[in-house]
Parts: C-alpha cells; sequence; structure tokens
C-alpha cells in the first residue's frame, strides 16, 4: 500500500528529546516500512526515517528556536501533501484539525489520528460540521466529548519491542517524565515523594508558555533534597531513567488522551501510580501493572504496596496490548477499510456505459 504519513514540524520524526506525536508517526511509519508497504514521511528534514521523506523545512520549528509563525510551514506542508495526493493510496494526517477543509475536496482517501485534548467548546462546531472527516482516536475517553466526529477507530498507541530495555528491578527512586506544565501536576509528584521519604527524579521540558508557572511555582520546590531535577531527556537515556525507577508517578490533572509514557515505563517493566483521567484506566491494570488512584493520599498508599507489582507483568502487559506491530496492524485494516469503501462510492458516481457495439 502507498501511504502518506504527515507529521507536525513542531519537533523532528522521531524527536530528539520531548515530543509525543512525532514519536508515534516515526513508531508507526518504521513499522509500515518493515511490513512492506510505501511509506512517504512528510516531516522536518532532521528527522531520521526509512521511508521516503518529503521535508518541508529543514530542521524542527521548536529547536530552531526562531520560529514566528508555526501555521506558514504547515500551510506549505499541506500543498506540498495534497500536490502529490495522486501518488498513494491512503494520507495520513497527525496534525490536528486545519487539513479539515482541504481532505475534504481531496479524491485520495484519508484518515486523521486526533492526538490532542478534545474536551474544548471550540470543537464542538468544527466536529458537526466536519463530521465526514474520518477520524481515528488514540484512547476512548479521548473521544467522548466529540460523539459527532466520524470515528473509525480507537488504537492505542505502540512502541518497538526492542527500543526500552526490560529491567528486572527493583528501582531506587520515584521517576517523573513530562512536560511541567499545570496539568502534568509534577507539583503532586513531589508531594508524594517527600511523604513516602522517596527520593525523586523529574526529567521533563519547560514550554514558554510555562516558564511563568515553573518559575513562579514550580522552581521553589525543587530545592528539596529529596527532589533532583534532570530536565529533556532524549531517547538514549530513557530507558535507564524509567527502568530504574521504584515507579513511574503520572500525577495528572486533565483527561490525558493517551500518555506515551506510561507504556514507555510498561516496557522497561516498571509499575505506575497515575491519577485517574482521560485513557489511564485503558492503559493500567489496577493491581497488576499498577495502581489508578484518586488522591495524593491515594498515591502515597500506592507507592508504599508497589512491591507488590510483579515487573515481568509490566512487561508482558506492554508486549501483550502496546506495541508497534499491533498499532500498525490496526491501522492498515482502517486503511484498507477506507480505501475500499472510496472505491465502492467511486464506483457509484461513475456509472459505466453498458452497450455493446457491433
Amino acid at each position: 500500500m502507498r501511504i502518506a504519513q504527515v507529521a507536525p514540524l513542531i519537533e523532528s520524526v522521531p524527536p530528539k528529546l520531548y515530543g509525543g506525536t512525532e514519536r508515534v508517526v516515526s513508531y508507526l511509519t518504521e513499522e509500515l516500512v518493515r511490513q512492506g508497504h510505501a511509506v512517504t514521511l512528510f516531516a522536518s528534514g532532521d528527522s531520521v526515517t526509512s521511508a521516503r521523506l518529503v521535508a518541508p523545512v529543514p530542521t524542527a520549528l521548536r529547536l530552531r528556536g526562531n520560529c514566528q509563525d508555526y501555521l506558514a510551514p504547515h500551510t506549505l506542508m499541506l500543498e506540498q501533501v495534497l500536490g502529490r495526493a495522486e501518488d498513494f493510496d491512503i494520507i495520513h494526517f497527525h496534525v490536528g484539525q486545519m487539513h479539515f477543509p482541504l481532505a475534504r475536496r481531496c479524491l485520495t482517501p484519508h484518515v486523521t489520528s486526533l492526538h490532542g485534548r478534545l474536551d474544548l467548546s471550540e470543537l464542538d462546531s468544527l466536529f458537526e460540521e466536519f463530521s465526514d472527516i474520518p477520524c481515528v482516536s488514540i484512547s476512548d475517553a479521548q473521544r467522548r466529548p466529540q460523539p459527532d466526529a466520524n470515528w473509525v477507530g480507537t488504537i492505542h498507541h505502540g512502541l518497538p519491542p526492542d527500543l526500552l530495555t526490560f529491567h528486572r528491578g527493583p528501582g531506587s527512586y520515584l521517576a517523573f517524565l513530562g512536560r511541567l506544565s499545570p496539568e502534568k501536576r509534577v507539583d503532586r509528584a513531589i508531594a508524594i515523594a517527600r511523604a513516602c521519604g522517596q527520593r525523586l527524579k523529574i526529567a521533563a521540558k519547560v514550554d514558554p508558555a510555562d516558564a511563568d508557572y515553573f518559575a513562579r511555582t514550580i522552581r521553589p520546590l525543587l530545592d528539596d533534597p529529596l527532589v533532583d531535577f534532570i530536565g529533556e531527556i532524549n531517547d538514549a537515556d530513557k530507558a535507564a531513567f524509567l527502568g530504574n525507577a521504584l515507579a513511574l508517578l503520572f500525577p495528572i490533572d486533565w483527561p490525558e488522551p493517551f500518555g506515551l509514557v506510561m507504556i514507555e515505563a510498561l516496557a522497561c517493566g516498571t509499575p505506575i501510580v497515575a491519577f485517574r483521567g482521560g485513557s489511564v484506566a485503558e492503559v493500567l491494570e489496577h493491581g497488576r501493572t499498577g495502581f489508578v488512584v484518586n488522591s495524593v493520599e491515594e498515591a502515597i498508599e500506592a507507592v508504599g504496596c508497589i512491591d507488590t507489582i510483579d515487573r515481568r507483568a509490566c512487561r508482558a502487559s506492554f508486549e501483550r496490548r502496546f506495541t508497534a506491530a499491533r498499532m500498525a496492524a490496526q491501522y492498515v485494516e482502517i486503511y484498507s477499510r477506507i480505501v475500499a469503501t472510496g472505491a465502492a462510492r467511486r464506483a457509484v458516481a461513475e456509472p459505466t456505459c453498458s452497450t455493446s457495439f457491433a
């Protein structure tokens, strides 16, 4: 199958440091190529892929640091994608909703994976209008606020099985990995670690939008001797960071669409203590791969019981539910279904002449 993958240009594919959507696009792209599909990846020029790379910009926009209008390069990329639409059997978009008006008028079959939160009031009328655009949710929880969207499936993220090494453990500290933003609630992680008397390592990035929050709310908390702020880490450091942890703390305060770090921890064999919200209950098996909690008090209790979780069960859950091969197979099934539906519609729209001339 000839497949176009259209990635955001904010980070490279895969990202050099933090980045969720672009990382998933990379895992999916590489697995599709491995399975024999002809994949073209539209992404920044510093991306690394075995697919054919089309790069609207030479480097990822965030690390370049001088991009004042993120919409402009994405608009250029959409023109490049749609200008080559006939080269593909299907186009897979990962860029939010900016392409909807153009995709609606595109004759090539397409599908959109939505990677962000969908409980925003501004999106209600948008999905009502574009109810013809085929969309994939990354969790069942993510899609609930938008019942009018044209959902064609839910596909959980997946990782290559050899990406992160299994650590038999147990680890020696609590870990937090992600963004230092209000909804990620690293302050809860610090409170949990303090109450448990456990060391907390924080590997996280601070977006410019969160700089004031970090300076006012989080930085004063980092003076605690139990807290070790590392900053952003890359994939090479992630296996050791997660694998050597006693548990991953995932103390979110928002409807998490998926939470890639949870399955990264499971791949390392590291159990998780996560606050209930969004996809958490879909990803974690409570009491088997970690604990789903509702308060800081419950999280403290869960950390005290973390040695009841078998790290082998965490890795087994990852291998059973969250591999890139499983993710790619589910996407190929959806691609095939959309392509077949599009072919049937074109056949109805284009009547053939049945009269025979001698």
